[in-house]
């Protein structure tokens, strides 16, 4: 039986080490980043040990030999030097005001007051921090190292309010800029966030970082690779499996498709999701654990406010330029649901440097679509899985009325705001709820040239569905048998049913269904 107590929630290396928490060794990629370099920025998305990874980093730079005993990093430095650390964690405030902001660097800057000094001619945050830098360096001898945890939260969280946004931007450039002043003061810096903000951003007066995001030789700093796992964990697979009921390979590859595929380059190898994958070790079964600990409504936000094609999302396409960086007005929904990781990288066009993006695995897709339900309809998020579990089983029963007038109610209210994109909202909720339904049956659904066809498959029914907007449903059915869409199956033993739905712009909604 296995005695690895897992860290779950636990992002301090000392207390991991001196309590005797399961660690999976990355110090020998740190040590290769603080000795290749001085200033980097790492993005990732949450729960994926970011902040860990700045943890380890501060103990190494205060010079803990002991905490390190038995990891790579004992064998690989020599010297041990303490260096005088600037730890900034922008994770621990909510920002919806200007001050919030405020508040919180004030509070580091007058801890680190406290020990280095403060001068009065100092009076902005950027002088400020400026002159901490130096006189750390002067006090101790030993140049600084800067960490910055969740730079970029401030700006997620006002996304939507452009107004914020600028005071945030005006107030972290500067702040940000001093690290580029006091370059000969600084011995490493390295900033951590789910994003990237480009352009006019916080990150114009900092151009020296050195963002290591896509690197291939720094994939491995976060998360949990398919080799670490059979390293560190190989007797928990086999317990885990046997708890399950399961053989060992099948275990394996439920992992895989719950947890694993997410990919932060081309041609690099998939890395787990830490939090997800812990959880479900201690635990020995599985579950949505990434997404219970809750996602940020500013992503739907993003998709509706930018009338964004969800079939889209599954196969998306766009370049290195897009994914690596995020304009502050956010005209552009992708990079930001990319880079919180919700997308990953699925292929690579490298003649033209063209990124294909589809969900990394199954918790991170059913989750989202599960996610987006509530914000398309006016299903509560509290009904939607007794909702989809009713829909799954009234077509695998074949009570298609039951089915449709279901169907009925979600569209039921719609806002007047989506009048305008009518077709595009009637197409999005359709496309929520036959992918949530697709992950108990089998569903194709496609939309082209202003219609939409589906096939659903149940173990007894084969249901081939045409819709149509501001047609009839008779003029559905008809294509339906104009097209041969029921060729491929007339062979298939299971009952074969016909439906042409239509949608009315008047009633926004489902108006008519026909079967044959």
């Amino acid at each position: 039986m296995s005695n690895k107590i897992y860290p779950i929630g636990i992002q301090n290396f000392e207390k991991i080490r001196k309590d005797g928490y399961f660690y999976i060794d990355k110090t020998a990629l740190i040590y290769q980043m603080v000795k290749t370099g001085s200033y980097y920025f790492l993005s990732r998305p949450r729960r994926f040990g970011k902040s860990l990874l700045i943890s380890t980093l501060e103990a190494y730079f205060q010079g803990k030999k002991e905490l390190f005993s038995g990891l790579a990093m004992e064998r690989l430095e020599k010297d041990w030097i303490e260096h005088p650390i600037l730890h900034l964690d922008l994770n621990i405030e909510k920002y919806d005001v200007p001050q919030s902001l405020d508040n919180i660097l004030e509070k580091s800057l007058t801890a680190w007051e406290k020990l280095y000094g403060a001068e009065p001619s100092e009076r902005s945050f950027s002088l400020r921090f400026a002159g901490i830098i130096e006189r750390a360096y002067a006090q101790t001898g030993q140049r600084v190292v800067i960490l910055v945890d969740e730079y970029d939260k401030p700006m997620l969280q006002a996304i939507g309010n452009e107004e914020l946004q600028k005071q945030f931007r005006n107030t972290l450039k500067p702040f940000y800029g001093a690290l580029k002043t006091m370059d000969g003061c600084i011995k490493f810096a390295l900033l951590t966030g789910v994003t990237k903000f480009g352009k006019v951003s916080v990150f114009s007066d900092l151009n020296n970082l050195d963002d290591i995001s896509m690197w291939n030789e720094y994939i491995e700093i976060c998360g949990i690779s398919e080799r670490e796992i059979h390293d560190n964990l190989e007797a928990e697979l086999h317990e885990f499996a046997a708890a399950r009921g399961v053989t060992y390979d099948k275990l394996c590859t439920e992992l895989k498709e719950n947890y694993d595929g997410y990919h932060f380059t081309h041609n690099s190898i998939g890395m787990y999701n830490p939090f997800s994958l812990l959880n479900a070790f201690k635990r020995k079964e599985f579950g949505s654990y990434w997404f219970e600990t809750g996602t940020p409504t500013y992503l739907v936000k993003l998709l509706k406010k930018h009338h964004y094609n969800l079939e889209r999302m599954a196969h998306e396409e766009t370049d290195a330029q897009v994914l690596n960086s995020i304009d502050s007005e956010s005209t552009n929904p992708i990079p930001v649901i990319y880079q919180s990781g919700y997308l990953t990288i699925k292929g690579y066009d490298e003649r033209f440097g063209m990124y294909r993006l589809g969900f990394p695995n199954r918790e991170v897709e059913e989750g989202f679509i599960r996610f987006l339900l509530p914000f398309y309809t006016n299903v509560s998020k509290v009904e939607t899985p007794f909702a989809i579990q009713k829909f799954v089983r009234e077509v695998e029963s074949g009570d298609y009325n039951s089915f449709f007038r279901r169907l009925q109610s979600f569209f039921a209210d719609t806002t007047y705001e989506v009048i305008r994109e009518q077709e595009l909202h009637y197409e999005n909720v359709l496309f929520i709820i036959f992918k949530l339904i697709g992950f108990y049956t089998q569903v194709e659904y496609n939309t082209n040239d202003g219609r939409i066809d589906l096939v659903l498959r149940t173990d007894k029914f084969i249901y081939i569905m045409e819709f149509k907007l501001e047609g009839t449903a008779e003029e559905a059915l008809q294509q339906i048998n104009d097209k041969h869409y029921a060729l491929p199956f007339e062979m298939d033993g299971r009952k074969l049913l016909k439906i042409g739905v239509n949608f009315s712009e008047k009633t926004r909604n489902v108006e008519k269904w026909v079967v044959e």
